[in-house]
């Protein structure tokens, strides 16, 4: 049985609707804080085993994993020490449960020298991998292009692309890194230990961007470059709470230092196919109506 993490969550769900084209319902199960969440109950509807899993409570995951072959860790939404700390618990609990392999959702760029603390607490979970006495697969996934979308929002009502200054990133979307990871789940030991950054084919700037945007909507868009301190305070002026601030320089930092910008043909070759591209994302983002989100998951 392959166990997945975070299954109600915009990665986990795709990874768990592609397990099920690829594996009877009965050799999958999701461990969720809340199996009355309507993406638990439907899954559980198909046959897929669900149960409550809190990354904070080693308890419920005993029972989540229990039966497990394999288990897959999707990284929380949290970061430093406390992120850290529960990626432990999920790792512990899937070896006490006798899980043959872990797998987690890492990230290109892990490192314990990056600029983004994101990447640091990848680089900390990866060691406890390594030290956790069973095979592992660090997923080292590309830069999320739901990032980028988001950070042009404020540009779809301006035109203005006002963000500190940047360089390449690999932008890489969510359902392409779920395609791929169920593959892996599918193929036990495709991958030991971290495998190469999944990324789409081409690291774009966001000068890049806004050409791209330019050309696929007919309206004219422009890249500013806003100093890493003025940009932190509009931020906090705005309500956003100052350390998460912080973590939004540290992206940019990252990028600077090229962190995110080497591209990688793996990806493509799990899928069979040419990943998804930003062309296509921000024609599609930049289509909806300002301040309306993609549909979750």
């Amino acid at each position: 049985m392959i166990i997945v993490t975070g299954a109600t969550g915009q990665l986990g769900h795709r990874i768990v609707e592609h397990l099920l084209t690829r594996m009877p319902a009965e050799r999958v199960g999701v461990s969720v804080r809340d199996p009355e969440d309507p993406r638990a109950r439907a899954f559980a509807d198909r046959g897929v085993r669900v149960r409550r899993g809190d990354f904070t409570d080693a308890e419920s995951l005993a029972h989540a994993f229990e039966g497990a072959s394999q288990v897959l860790v999707v990284s929380v939404d949290k970061m430093g020490e406390e992120c850290v700390k529960q990626h432990r618990a999920a790792i512990e609990a899937a070896v006490t449960a006798g899980a043959r392999r872990v797998l987690y959702t890492s990230q290109m760029g892990a490192g314990a020298a990056s600029h983004f603390q994101a990447c640091r607490d990848h680089a900390a979970t990866e060691e406890i991998l390594r030290g956790c006495g069973v095979p592992f697969t660090s997923l080292r996934n590309g830069f999320y292009a739901a990032s980028a979308t988001r950070f042009l929002d404020h540009a779809r009502e301006t035109g203005e692309i006002l963000l500190p200054g940047d360089g390449p990133v690999a932008w890489t979307t969510h359902a392409d890194l779920a395609e791929a990871t169920a593959a892996i789940l599918a193929d036990e030991g495709r991958f030991e230990g971290p495998t190469p950054s999944l990324t789409a084919s081409r690291a774009l700037s966001f000068d890049d961007l806004a050409a791209i945007a330019t050309e696929v909507t007919g309206r004219t868009f422009t890249r500013s470059t806003a100093p890493d301190v003025g940009f932190r305070d509009h931020l906090v002026a705005q309500g956003v709470p100052a350390h998460y601030a912080d973590q939004v320089l540290g992206i940019f930092a990252a990028a600077r230092a090229g962190e995110f910008a080497a591209p990688d043909p793996t990806l493509g070759a799990l899928l069979g196919r040419e990943p998804v591209g930003m062309r296509e994302v921000l024609g599609e983002a930049l289509g909806r109506p300002a301040g309306e989100r993609p549909a979750a998951g």
